[in-house]
């Protein structure tokens, strides 16, 4: 276990019941050669830290990540980065410190979730350590906050998610600039939320239960 990883372990996380503007929190975002955690992997990553319910800019992390193998088509379609743009980068178990370090001692935000946690556990089972759970979903908070608010439910598009609420994309379908774009909408929804009642870590973390409750 590298000392970043042992650092990870033994951090301690405010979380639980704590208010959600007096936590602090790292949004991830991954781009991958597909969806299968079994089979694609990570190409790149950005991070981007929140404290006291604002964005830190001057903290985001920003890396890319050699693949095994060539990239497909579909996947460099969509992200623009090639097989030879990924030649010299290091490989996942280099590239991957800066991001434990940069998420140590914080709660983890993604947008729909699953995804980066079934990536980033895999890449952190290979430095023995367990990634730290739940992590915040911001398309499950979009989902509460518009059965909240009794209006249409948003699409799975972080872009489209960040308009409704009157916030820019930016660089879609590149890391970092998905990390910006998912913690702006995370401040957006917890503190639209908010109006509805406290929120809390815990709260956020059962945004999906808590939306499938208003199904019966």
């Amino acid at each position: 276990m590298t000392p970043i990883a042992r650092h990870y372990v033994e951090a301690n996380v405010l979380d639980g019941p704590v208010p959600w503007r007096q936590a602090h929190y790292c949004v991830v975002d991954l781009e991958l050669s597909g969806l299968d955690a079994r089979r694609d992997e990570i190409i790149s990553f950005g991070a981007v830290p929140i404290d006291a319910g604002r964005v830190v800019v001057g903290g985001a992390v920003y890396g890319l990540c050699r693949p095994t193998r060539p990239l497909p088509e579909k996947s460099v379609l969509v992200h623009s980065i090639r097989t030879a743009d990924l030649v010299d980068a290091p490989t996942l178990d280099e590239a991957i410190q800066p991001l434990i370090e940069a998420m140590t001692g914080r709660v983890i935000v993604a947008h729909v979730a699953w995804v980066e946690e079934s990536f980033l556990s895999r890449a952190f089972n290979r430095q023995n350590i367990r990634l730290r759970t739940p992590m915040l979903d911001t398309f499950e908070m979009g989902r509460l906050l518009a059965f909240e608010r009794n209006s249409a439910l948003p699409s799975r598009s972080l872009a489209k998610l960040a308009e409704s609420l009157n916030l820019p994309a930016h660089r879609p379908h590149h890391a970092l600039g998905d990390a910006l774009t998912t913690a702006q909408v995370f401040i957006a929804l917890a503190a639209h939320l908010e109006r509805f009642g406290p929120e809390s870590v815990t709260s956020l973390s059962r945004a999906n239960s808590r939306a499938r409750s208003y199904l019966g």
